[in-house]
Formats: C-alpha cells, structure tokens, sequence
C-alpha cells in the first residue's frame, strides 16, 4: 500500500531467492530511505527471531514500480515474502500485510492503519495483518478481519498452522462526548454577546473574528468554544480517522475519533505547516481542524501568504496541493475562529485607555487583513473590556451564569435539526449551504427581506456577505426551534455584519 495524500494504492512485494551469483539484499521500485533501511530491520528480525537468514540473492520488487514508496509500513510483507520461501508456507489469499519490525521481531505501532482498513474492504480483501498496537484503529471498518500481529514468530506459526490469531474485535476508547474545554462559559464573566455569537457559530459551523483589545476576553471565549461543540456524526467521525492516521496522529490502541479537533496554530507557523505541503505532501493544521476548530490567535500577525492561502479552504472546504509529481486533495471544513487586537497598541476600542497609534498606523495594521478574507468570515463581534465593578459582580453571581454544558445541549438540538433538513443533501451545517440551498431551505418573509435590503444597503455588504447574513439568521432560528426566519431572527444576524471591524 502507498499513500497519495488520503488516497491508497495497492503495493504487490514479489520476492526473488537466487541460488546463484553472490548473497545479497536489494530493493527496487523506487523506495525511500526508510524503505531501503527495512533490509537491516528484516534481517536482524528473523535473526533475533531464531530464523535463519537465507545466505542468497535477494531482490525485492515493489509493484508498480514507477509510485514511490515511503514509510516503514512494508517490513512485515517484505519479510513474510522471503520467509515464505525459507519456511515453506503459502500466503493467503485475498490478505493484506502491513506493519513495521523492531530488531527483536516484534511489530511497532504504524501509522496509517485505518487508510489501509478502507483500501483492504473498498477493494475485497477480507483478512488483514497489523501490529498489535495499530489493530483496534483498523477493527473499525466493518466487514474485514484484522489480525493482531506482535511478532514475526507469531504470524509464522499461524501460517503454518501451529498457533492461530484470532481477529480482534473493535473497540471504541472511552471519551467525554465532548472536547475538554480549558475553560468553561461560566467561567467567562460578561461577554454576553460574545457568548451568544460563539452559541451561533458552534450550531452553525460559521466562521467568527473577535475584536477587542488585551485582556477582554478574547483567547478564553476561544478556549471555552470546544465545551459547547456537538460530536461528530459517523460520516464526520470517518473523514476525520482517515486524516490523523495519515498524519500518523493515532495513538497505539487509537479508535475512531468522536471530538471535534480544536487545532490552535502559533502566528511563527510556517505556510507549509499551516496548509500543507512539502515535497512529499503531508496534512498541515487547516486539514488537522477537519469538521472542528481553527483558532487563530492574533490574526493581524499571521504573513499575509497564509491569510491568503487559506482563501480556496474557507469557500470550498477542501484543499488542492499540487506538485510537479503529484496533486493531493485534503480535506479541510473547518470553523475559523480568528482573534485580533484593533491597532498595533491594542486600545483603539478600550473605553478607558488611550490608543496611542496614529490613523495611519490603525489603517495599516487593520489592512493586514485583507477585505477578501473577512468576507469569508461570518460572524464579526467586538469584545469590550469588561468594566472592573461589573467584573465583581459576575463573580459573586457566578453560580447563576450559565454552563458550557446548557449552552452545549441548544448547539446539540440546533444540529439535529440542520442534519434532518439536510438529510438528502451532501451538506450537515448551514455554513455549508451553496446559493441554491439557501434558496431552498431559507425562504424569507417580505419584512425579512426589506430588513436585510436596507441593511445591504447601508453596510454595502457584498453578494457573499449577504448570503452570510441568511445562513446565519437560519441558524438563529434553528436555535430558537423555530422553522421559519422571523424578524428578529435576521435583526440579530445583522448585528454582526462586517461592519464591526471596519468601524473599529
């Protein structure tokens, strides 16, 4: 099996044991330096293992020969092949063999197990060979038997029929149902409107930019977001296995990942670990948020090359990196989360201190952020300081504010409802919703639409931001259980139109 990106293609091992010319151990098929390594790891395994190393000319050919191949996953059906000869045993049919050897034999946890459970059902293999440590993260695929491996004498013998491994039946790892928030909403005293734009964004998936200045709250609302997440559905849960067990971010004994990812980037962050890419393509933090969270912290101090590049993932939900040699999709449907102080000195909006930036610099430094990337972004909030005596009266009252866990049951219900009205459709969230789903699932009353008219009008919101303001009001409504968008339901949705962040 090689990896392109998320897709899998299948790897034949043909062995050749010549008896004559000089003893030797070659690998063809354009391997990487890992996979030329895995002749010493073979040898000193069956070695150690108390098997004999054939004193022949070996040649291992990797079919097809023109796909390179990387990793160390192609130890275990190097070494079943020339141990088949020395042994004498046949291979199974329709079996898959993957797995990396330690020098003592045995078989190391290896990362794409789950890729190859996919590639193993789509293309009808029924048994499939892994390391122990990697079986559970491959059980989930129903419809196949995996076999846990520990060691080289273990898969022997079972082919030689002398000791049979039994197929390990899945197991999915106790989780919370949801993300361990470093922060709980109680925690996060005043904000209240900050609070229901983050309740907005969770139901809907939408996009939201923090404005304010140090210390309002910004990073801790951000923080407290994953409390008020809902789970991943099976569909979700599935596309997001299959990128960490690419990325090899599986734990030994990992099963389906259930929680949304809260993925939160350094500003120092390369364009290459933030979108992905290298020269041997690889997931980068965009594709590592699948389905989850994007937190980008200042966001004024990210190069713009990254602002940029992360323009195609926010409208289309996927990413395109393309090689000379190769072109890999990732997917990347992530809720962007963005914070960002309103000029370089921070106080531009803080009621009680003075900015000291001048206009020229405000501009400059709110200009970081291009127009193209804010109009991706649909919700557009300013977090004011909160006042020093309202602060000790949230505290005494803390007790009555109200949890992660409440805000986290209407996300919950909002949800349900997007996935019924979408039941037929490829999308789950109404941040997903194309025009012609829009059209479709959002009819608007006369007085809505005056509403959202003159609003248009007087913020000179562009074609996609209009689109927004729809998406984000049905959202509202889903909140309030209603199937229909009313008045209020859009008046809210336009308190955060872009025009926050250009008043600033």
């Amino acid at each position: 099996m090689a990896n392109m990106g998320l897709e899998t293609i299948k790897v034949d091992i043909e062995i050749n044991l010549a008896s004559r010319g000089l003893p030797g151990f070659e690998i063809v098929g354009l391997p990487d330096k890992a996979v030329a390594e895995s002749k010493e790891r073979v040898r000193t395994a069956m070695t150690t293992s108390g098997i004999e190393f054939p004193q022949k000319k070996i040649t291992i050919n990797m079919a097809p020969a023109d796909v390179p191949k990387e990793g160390s996953m192609y130890d275990l059906p190097i070494a079943l092949g020339i141990l088949s000869s020395v042994l004498e045993f046949p291979i199974p049919q329709k079996s898959l063999f993957f797995g990396e050897l330690s020098f003592d034999g045995s078989l190391r946890h290896t990362k794409g197990a789950f890729l190859m459970a996919l590639f193993a059902k789509e293309f009808g293999f029924t048994n499939l060979f892994v390391p122990k440590d990697s079986a559970n993260e491959a059980a989930a695929i129903k419809g196949i038997k995996v076999f846990p491996v520990e060691d080289l004498t273990q898969i022997c013998n079972h082919l030689l029929k002398k000791e049979e491994i039994l197929p390990v039946l899945y197991e999915q790892k106790k989780e919370k149902d949801f993300l361990p928030a470093e922060f709980d909403m109680k925690e996060v005293l005043g904000q209240e409107q900050a609070k229901r734009a983050m309740e907005i964004a969770a139901a809907g998936g939408h996009n939201i930019i923090m404005i304010g200045s140090p210390g309002s709250g910004k990073t801790m609302l951000a923080r407290a977001l994953p409390g008020i997440l809902p789970p991943l559905n099976e569909g979700e849960s599935l596309e997001v296995t299959k990128i960490y067990s690419a990325s090899g971010d599986i734990p030994p004994g990992g099963s389906l990942l259930t929680r949304r990812q809260f993925r939160a980037p350094h500003h120092t962050a390369s364009l290459v670990g933030l979108v992905g890419g290298g020269s041997k393509p690889h997931p980068g933090e965009i594709s590592l948020a699948h389905r989850g969270v994007l937190f980008l912290d200042e966001f004024n101090e990210f190069p713009r090359s990254i602002m940029e590049a992360m323009r195609q993932p926010l409208e289309d939900g996927y990413l395109t990196i393309s090689r000379s040699k190769q072109r890999v999709i990732y997917p990347a449907d992530f809720m962007l989360v963005a914070s960002a102080n309103p000029c370089p000195c921070g106080y531009a909006l803080h009621p009680k201190k003075n900015c000291t930036c001048s206009q020229n610099q405000i501009a400059k430094y709110q200009k970081r952020i291009s127009g193209p990337i804010l109009d991706r972004i649909d919700l557009h909030i300013s977090v004011m300081p909160v006042d020093t005596e309202a602060f000790s009266d949230n505290q005494k009252n803390s007790e009555f504010l109200e949890a992660s866990e409440k805000i986290r049951a209407r996300v919950i219900l909002a949800r349900q409802k997007q996935e019924a009205r979408f039941c037929d459709e490829t999308i789950c969230s109404n941040s997903q919703m194309k025009n012609s789903h829009v059209k479709k699932y959002c009819k608007l009353s006369k007085e809505v639409e005056q509403i959202l008219a003159q609003a248009s009008a007087k913020f000179n919101l562009s074609a996609r931001s209009y689109m927004k303001m729809i998406k984000v009001s049905r959202t509202i409504a889903d909140l309030d259980n209603s199937d229909e968008i009313a008045v209020s339901h859009m008046a809210e949705a336009l308190q955060y139109s872009p025009k926050n962040y250009e008043n600033a």
